[in-house]
C-alpha cells in the first residue's frame, strides 16, 4: 500500500473563503467563480484589489471554523517580492487550502515552533514565479527551507521536523508502535483513493470499508484515544483529510462516518480539543463546497 506522500501543486478546487466582503467589493464566491469556473477557455484575471481581497479571505477563513486567532501572514502571489532565501531563516511555505501542506502546519505547530520555522503562505492560483525559480523547482507545496537547502512531500516533512526541531516527540519509541505507525502512514494513500471513489458512485462501501480500517487500527492500543495511544504523527497524517470527508459525506452522502465506530467518534472528539490542529483548519461549509465542486459538478457535465 503507497503512502500518500503528496503535495499541492494546483487544483481548481482548492478551498475558497466565504467569509462575506466588505461593501462595494466584489464577493469572494463571484471572484472564485471568475478564476476557476468560467465558461471561456481562458479565465478573465482578477484586478490586483480583488487578488488581495482573496488572499486576505483564505487568512480570516483559516480561523472560522474554531474562533481561535493567529496572527497569519497573507499569502504571497505573483506581485509579491520572494522573500530573504537562505538567510539562514527557517521556513515552511504552505497553502492554507491544501490538506498536505495542512500535516506540516500542524506538526510544525504541536512541536511549538512556531517561533522557529516562519510560516510562508503561497496563493497557489496566482504562484509567483520566483518560488518555482528560487525556492523549490517542483513548484509544490508544502516545502520547507533549512539549513541552505528545502525538502518537500508532506509525509517526509512530518517526520523531518519530529526528529530534527526541539520540542516533543510526536512519534514513539516503543518498537511495535513504530512498525503499526509506519503501516497506517503506508495506508495514508489508500484510505484517500477508497472515501474518494465513493464520492464519485452512488453508494458509500468503499468509503465504508476504509472507516473501518481506521475503526479498528483505532482499537490496537488501550492506552490513549489516538492510532497508536497517544497523540503522534500519525494522527496528523489522517486529521486532515478527516476533516474534509466527515461533513462532505453527512452533507451529500447522509452517512455519519461516526456511527457504530465508537474509537473514530472519540478521535474526532480529542482532536476537535487540539488547539495546534485547530489554528490550521477552516470552515466545513467551505471544504464540503470545494468538493461538491470537484466531484459532483464535473460528474454532472
Amino acid at each position: 500500500m503507497a503512502a500518500l506522500n503528496l503535495s499541492c501543486h494546483y487544483h481548481p478546487f482548492h478551498s475558497f473563503s466565504h467569509s462575506p466582503p466588505p461593501r462595494n467589493v466584489t464577493p469572494v464566491s463571484i471572484l472564485r467563480d471568475r478564476i476557476m469556473f468560467s465558461p471561456s477557455p481562458t479565465p478573465t484575471p482578477l484586478t490586483f484589489h480583488q487578488r488581495k481581497l482573496y488572499n486576505n479571505f483564505l487568512v480570516l477563513a483559516t480561523t472560522m471554523a474554531t474562533g481561535v486567532q493567529e496572527d497569519l501572514p497573507p499569502a504571497l502571489d505573483s506581485t509579491s517580492e520572494p522573500p530573504s532565501i537562505f538567510d539562514g531563516t527557517t521556513r515552511l511555505y504552505i497553502s492554507y487550502t491544501c490538506p498536505y501542506a495542512q500535516r506540516v502546519w500542524i506538526t510544525r505547530n504541536c512541536k511549538g515552533l512556531q517561533e522557529k520555522i516562519k510560516l510562508v503562505p503561497i496563493d497557489l492560483h496566482n504562484r509567483p514565479d520566483w518560488y518555482k525559480e528560487k525556492v523549490y523547482p517542483p513548484n509544490k507545496v508544502p516545502a520547507l527551507e533549512h539549513n541552505n537547502e528545502v525538502k518537500g512531500e508532506s509525509l517526509d516533512l512530518i517526520k523531518y521536523i519530529n526528529t530534527n526541531f526541539e520540542g516533543p516527540s510526536l512519534y514513539p519509541d516503543d518498537p511495535v508502535k513504530k512498525e503499526f505507525g509506519e503501516e497506517l502512514l503506508s495506508y495514508t494513500g489508500t484510505f484517500y483513493k477508497s472515501v474518494t471513489t465513493s464520492f464519485k458512485g452512488d453508494g458509500v462501501d468503499e468509503a465504508a470499508a476504509a472507516f473501518d480500517y481506521i475503526e479498528n487500527a483505532l482499537s490496537k492500543f488501550d492506552d490513549g484515544p489516538f492510532f497508536l495511544g497517544q497523540f503522534s504523527l500519525v494522527d496528523i497524517a489522517y486529521a486532515p483529510f478527516i476533516e474534509r470527508f466527515k461533513p462532505y459525506l453527512v452533507e451529500v452522502k447522509n452517512y455519519d462516518i461516526k456511527v457504530g465506530r465508537p474509537k473514530l467518534g472519540a478521535w474526532i472528539e480529542e482532536m476537535n480539543k487540539n488547539e495546534d490542529f485547530n489554528q490550521t483548519r477552516r470552515d466545513p461549509k467551505e471544504l464540503v463546497e470545494s468538493y461538491k465542486k470537484r466531484y459532483l459538478e464535473l460528474a454532472a457535465d
